[in-house]
């Protein structure tokens, strides 16, 4: 045997024990959503156990001890002189407020999703199948929306239509759009509201994420420019009212496609046939029209991924995205393609203009022109 560094060995024999702890501790940031607990810390100032307890009529025991694992975390505070806790802003940021940018509650529901299906995933590990997206426990379909959303709440509206060429103006005036893959249709919601004028409708192959979008559309007041239906990412429909739509450019003499812009948030990496899809978009589209295509964050070279971004997403990659796609005997993309491996499917599909709009620390905005 090679001869080990001692101080190596501890060094992450210290780091795993840490990564045990946080692992547990999920667990515990996860009921402290459930419960509001968190929910109950922001803005209250210090609290002792039994004073949190009596908020969230929960036990003051389990408190206690729930207090402690976050304390200790360093995802609340203690003063020892005091005997109090409390949840500071920035965390109160990433935990409590839902409409946060950073708000990342969903992540940790995802975590429980793949922890109950990991017998599936050791299958697929053994013999090279997938699981499909459907297949997976319901706190991922719950968790990825909310983990999601509050990214899309801060920059689609804001930053993410405004970088593409000419598309804000055209949804102004009234537009048709398709949100393929759109889940539980966060994203197709906060664009119907944004632009009154224009007509959205989102696509999943998933039958039960659309009947929760249909509902959540309802919630939102925005049923009359807002529909959903079930279809796959190769064979989604053209919009039966398209040609009644202001501002068409190619629907109302019947040329071209149907939608003046298509969108895939967070999910062409995920897909069986991501080459297919592109096909099926480029044939939708109108001669004018836009391919919005949000992706995870990452770069071409397999060691600029090396980092805790890398890490969060290659773990829900190798659990979730991987699997998706195998399921349907894709390529696999996965949640670290990079920019150069989607430019290759999005050409493949038919498209000949293709940039890099704007990007966040954890997505690439990328705009696909025919």
């Amino acid at each position: 045997m090679p001869a080990v560094n001692e101080d190596k060995l501890n060094q992450f024999v210290f780091k795993a024990l840490g990564d045990l702890g946080a692992t547990m501790s999920s667990v515990l940031v996860m009921l402290g959503d459930r419960l509001g607990l968190y929910k109950a810390m922001k803005d209250a100032g210090p609290l002792t156990p039994a004073e949190l307890a009596k908020r969230t009529r929960t036990a003051e025991r389990y408190i206690r001890e729930w207090l402690l694992n976050q304390a200790a975390g360093g995802y609340v505070e203690y003063d020892a002189k005091s005997g109090k806790y409390t949840l500071p802003p920035e965390q109160a940021m990433v935990l409590a407020d839902e409409h946060s940018p950073v708000f990342m509650q969903g992540g940790f529901q995802v975590c429980a999703a793949v922890f109950h299906d990991a017998t599936k995933t050791e299958e697929g590990f053994r013999t090279g199948n997938g699981v499909d997206w459907g297949d997976h426990h319901q706190c991922l379909f719950e968790g990825t929306e909310r983990f999601f959303r509050p990214s899309y709440e801060a920059n689609l509206i804001g930053s993410w239509i405004p970088a593409l060429d000419g598309v804000k103006a055209r949804l102004e005036r009234g537009a048709v759009v398709a949100d393929v893959g759109c889940g539980h249709g966060a994203s197709t919601i906060l664009m119907a509201k944004a632009f009154p004028k224009s007509a959205f409708i989102g696509f999943d192959y998933h039958a039960p994420s659309i009947d929760h979008a249909t509902t959540a559309a309802e919630a939102a007041g925005v049923s009359a420019n807002c529909s959903f239906g079930t279809a796959k990412s190769t064979d989604f429909p053209a919009h039966s009212n398209g040609s009644r739509m202001k501002g068409r450019a190619g629907a109302a003499n019947g040329s071209g496609g149907d939608y003046d812009l298509i969108c895939c948030f967070d999910c062409l990496h995920d897909m069986g046939d991501p080459v297919g899809a592109a096909a099926q978009v480029r044939r939708r589209l109108t001669p004018e029209g836009t391919w919005l295509i949000v992706e995870p964050f990452a770069r071409d070279r397999l060691e600029d991924n090396l980092n805790p971004i890398g890490r969060c997403f290659s773990a829900a990659s190798t659990l979730v995205c991987v699997p998706a796609s195998l399921a349907s005997n894709g390529p696999a993309l996965g949640a670290q393609a990079g920019e150069a491996r989607l430019r290759e499917v999005v050409t493949k599909g038919g498209f000949t203009r293709f940039r890099r709009a704007t990007q966040t620390p954890f997505n690439l905005i990328l705009e696909a022109r025919p």
